[in-house]
């Protein structure tokens, strides 16, 4: 995925790891970098779930590390399209294999009348949806 930059170069999303208050480090975030003038930027559509964990995290955090891609759906996806397993499968295979297996997991957990587990993965199943949504233009 790319998009323009405000200098005119063509910026890249790639997964970059943003660390918050010099102690914690939160892996695999979904950024538009630009090669020319360095620039980079969060991708708009985990922003807000960026800016919402680091609001959970308060203001004296302790030192660690956090995967985004355990937190939102869109960075877990980008995660899945860009390791070494999936190389070989298109982007509409992962994504569709990733529904697939929410689809499953909400199964699971709605025979195990599991209410906090059926919201997370129906949270997660939006975040797919909405995204796709708004790419496609389905709306």
């Amino acid at each position: 995925m790319q998009k323009s930059c405000n200098c005119g170069a063509t910026m890249n999303i790639r997964l970059r790891t943003v660390i918050f208050q010099n102690k914690v480090e939160i892996a695999n975030v979904p950024i538009y970098s630009c090669e020319t003038c360095h620039r980079s930027e969060v991708f708009p559509p985990v922003k807000s779930e960026l800016t919402g964990y680091i609001r959970t995290l308060g203001a004296q955090p302790e030192k660690g590390t956090v995967l985004f891609n355990d937190i939102s759906e869109l960075a877990h996806l980008f995660y899945l399209v860009t390791s070494k397993e999936s190389r070989h499968n298109s982007v509409e295979a992962v994504v569709e294999d990733r529904i697939n297996e929410l689809l499953d997991l909400l199964l699971i957990a709605q025979s195990l009348n599991d209410d906090v587990w059926m919201e997370d993965v129906r949270t997660r199943l939006k975040q797919i949806t909405t995204h796709m949504t708004a790419t496609y233009k389905l709306s």
